[in-house]
């Protein structure tokens, strides 16, 4: 081997040198670049890509030392799938600041990382809000700090998965209808307690089938005592300030830097790029149609989106969300109520900042108007919330209103009775408590019959949440329909349980999301039913069931091109997907919409045959699986949902589909006289069914309502295994229906 010259050698020693300056650069700090001054932030994130709130130049993913540098006692991190766990998050945060002077670190849990959560200083505490997602999973941003907590072999900074110096409060966010109600708060909790932490005051659980909202104010003034007396605070050290900034800029901007409902910055400027929850595709509706009989009293539409050079994509069983608008009359109604109504007051450019943009993010783009935050961006049309409304009693025109407000925000009764029976919006509740007699909310508001509350616009920013997307099963199969998507959708409405006025039926109140879709179908189609905000006072008695008007053309007009309506969509993927192998049986129980993926499942088949028959000839599909379809509804004649379809699905799939069809307004009935529904149904088929699970590894698919539907489906599936392995419902059955969803054979896309 031929020596080495002395060249040689420096040269070799130099490329030593620079490999390893190279592989050590994140921890020499005359490799750290500062952030580059005069930059904004972009998309919550630093132009070097650091994550949101970074600090200095240290590492971005280290939230201690994020704490120390921010002089935060606390972190709170947030498990949320929809934005709801998010809120509650910082509210948590919001009440600490207000209550003991205390500032928190809100944090998003999949941007940070957990080896170091033993080390949070001795006289700061770690807050877990996190809901409960699908059938006991984490949401897809907790999914990380789930794995963290729960393997003992995970180790911490000290070399062990011990956290004895940590002190924690648990939130849980869930609901009841469902099996694995607050599984993951519960897992954190007794994680956490195996780890030797020590927890705050009770875990709390609230319950989205009651009320959410009354669960976490019952829970949290026993766990704020708690945290005085372990965290050696005291009460009223803090103050009631404002999170937000709000500025009028009085026309100062182009018009075209001014959101006016566009969802993102590439929107705004109209300009190329990756579509999903941050940058929703305005998606041309193919066609919309309703799928109920004509001249009944409910509506079910089939809409299809085209998606063909957008990007997207999708598969069998995922969700796609709608971004919706709040309805015209909610809109006028708040923006008179806050004495905003006058045309030149509703379009008035404003630009808003945080105070703290580690508690409070601006949480929708800016500059915008006031009325564009109340049409796009916050949710104005849900129930009002009872802390809400203590909140905003000292802003009333007169005592009287104060006190009013005061006491039914404190009475937790009255709430009950006049707010959550009567259905009663932030806006109808401020124009009902400040009127001297019982106002007429099917009238249309205007400056001249609602008295407006001196209510600063920051606190309504702060106080109402974001706006957030509908999610809909997605009822079709990209290898049948490769350029678009489609929804089936039952459009929401219903009668109070309670009228706020002594003349009149309980008020009418219309699902967001559905009935911006009803809007969108009517306009698509140029159907000319009325609608509310088309009607006269003359026409109240006709109208107070009609649906109330949306600006279904979104900011300027860039969802109406061409005679085309857009609507503004993205994909969330699902683990609710068929098994791979065509020759596994598949046993899919929904009725009403619950059918809606099982549609784009039978549409997969299909696809799946017809390619296996032009290859392998007629007898392609021999050894496949049976496909079993549960339906149910009212009847055959008014909303049976594709029944025009399922036939040619049938002799596509050569009698490997079979369904079954159950008409609860119909005959036959049982014998005792009771309706039939799909449980009936299974019990039914309960032999050749019991066998396709047990041997030969069927898998199954419910879908729809979780309080009812599902748990009777589980009932009758835990007695047919039961009696299938010579046992019991209570024990057998049990035991393999758990072991079926282990193993994820049993899968639920259910609602409450």
């Amino acid at each position: 081997m031929a020596s080495m010259s002395t060249s040689d050698l420096v040269l070799v020693s130099l490329a030593v040198v620079i490999a390893a300056l190279w592989f050590l650069r994140d921890s020499l700090p005359f490799f750290k670049s500062p952030t580059p001054s005069g930059k904004p932030a972009l998309n919550g994130k630093t132009p070097n890509g650091a994550a949101k709130g970074a600090v200095g130049g240290g590492n971005p993913r280290d939230f201690v030392a994020k704490m120390k540098d921010t002089k935060k006692r606390l972190v709170i991190f947030y498990g949320s799938q929809t934005g709801t766990a998010e809120e509650y998050a910082i509210r948590l945060a919001k009440e600490a600041k207000a209550r003991f002077g205390l500032s928190s670190l809100v944090c998003d849990p999949e941007e940070y990382d957990f080896d170091n959560l033993d080390k949070i200083p001795e006289d700061c505490a770690a807050i877990f809000v996190v809901a409960t997602y699908g059938e006991g999973e984490p949401t897809d941003n907790a999914v990380t700090l789930m794995e963290n907590l729960e393997d003992e072999a995970f180790e911490f900074s000290g070399g062990e998965h011990r956290l004895e110096n940590l002190r924690y409060v648990v939130f849980g966010l869930g609901n009841r209808t469902y099996e694995h109600y607050n599984e993951i708060a519960r897992k954190v909790d007794s994680a956490l307690e195996k780890a030797g932490a020590t927890r705050i005051g009770q875990r709390g659980e609230g319950d989205d089938d009651k009320s959410m909202e009354e669960d976490y104010l019952e829970w949290k003034d026993g766990m704020w005592e708690e945290f005085t007396r372990v965290m050696g605070v005291e009460e009223g050290a803090g103050s009631d300030t404002a999170d937000f900034v709000v500025t009028e800029l009085n026309n100062e901007l182009a018009p075209e830097k001014v959101y006016l409902g566009e969802l993102s910055a590439r929107a705004l400027t109209r300009t190329k790029g990756i579509h999903d929850a941050k940058n929703p595709y305005p998606a041309p509706i193919k066609e919309a149609r309703e799928l109920f009989a004509v001249g009944g009293d409910r509506n079910c539409i089939h809409v299809e989106f085209d998606i063909e050079g957008s990007g997207l994509t999708y598969q069998h069983g995922d969700h796609v969300g709608v971004w919706p608008t709040n309805p015209d009359v909610e809109v006028d109604r708040l923006l008179c109520v806050l004495g905003l109504g006058a045309p030149e007051r509703r379009n008035t450019v404003i630009g808003i900042e945080s105070l703290d943009p580690t508690l409070a993010k601006v949480p929708f783009p800016v500059p915008t108007t006031y009325q564009t935050v109340l049409r796009h961006y916050i949710d104005i049309s849900a129930t009002a919330g009872r802390q809400s409304l203590s909140a905003l009693a000292k802003f009333a025109p007169n005592p009287e209103a104060a006190e009013r407000l005061q006491q039914l925000s404190s009475d937790k009764a009255l709430y009950a009775e006049v707010v959550a029976d009567g259905s009663l919006k932030l806006g109808e509740v401020l124009q009902l408590y400040s009127s001297s007699t019982p106002p007429d909310f099917s009238v249309a508001p205007t400056p001249e019959n609602v008295t407006p509350w001196n209510i600063p616009f920051d606190l309504i920013v702060s106080l109402i949440p974001r706006l957030q997307p509908r999610y809909y099963s997605i009822s079709s199969s990209p290898k049948m329909h490769p350029g678009s998507i489609h929804i089936t959708a039952v459009v929401l409405k219903y009668q109070a349980s309670k009228s706020h006025h002594p003349e009149r039926d309980p008020k009418w109140v219309f699902g967001v999301g559905t009935n911006y879709i009803l809007n969108l179908k009517m306009a698509h189609n140029h159907e000319t039913a009325p609608l509310m905000a088309e009607m006269g006072v003359e026409d109240v008695a006709e109208s107070v069931s009609m649906p109330p008007r949306y600006a279904i053309e979104g900011p300027r007009s860039a969802y109406f091109h061409e005679k085309v309506y857009k609507v503004p969509i993205h994909v969330r993927r699902s683990t609710f997907r068929l098994p791979t192998n065509p020759k596994t049986p598949v046993i899919m129980i929904g009725p009403g919409t619950g059918v809606a993926p099982f549609r784009g499942f039978v549409q997969e088949r299909v696809a799946l045959a017809k390619r296996a028959v032009e290859k392998n000839g007629p007898d392609a599909l021999a050894d496949w699986g049976n496909i079993w379809l549960f339906y149910g509804c009212r009847s055959s004649k008014q909303d049976f949902l594709y029944a025009d379809e399922w036939p040619y699905y049938e002799d596509q799939l050569k009698g490997r589909f079979l369904m079954h069809t159950a008409f609860s307004r119909e005959t036959p009935r049982k014998p005792d006289g009771s309706k039939v529904y799909v449980q009936d149904l299974i019990w039914q088929q309960k032999d050749l069914l019991t066998k396709a699970i047990l041997e030969q590894k069927a898998y199954i698919y419910i879908c729809g309502d979780a309080k009812g539907m599902a748990h009777d489906v589980e009932e009758k599936l835990m007695q047919m295994l039961g009696e299938g392995k010579g046992g019991s419902a209570e024990v057998e059955g049990a035991a393999e229906l758990k072991l079926l969803k282990e193993r994820s054979r049993l899968l639920l896309d259910v609602w409450s």
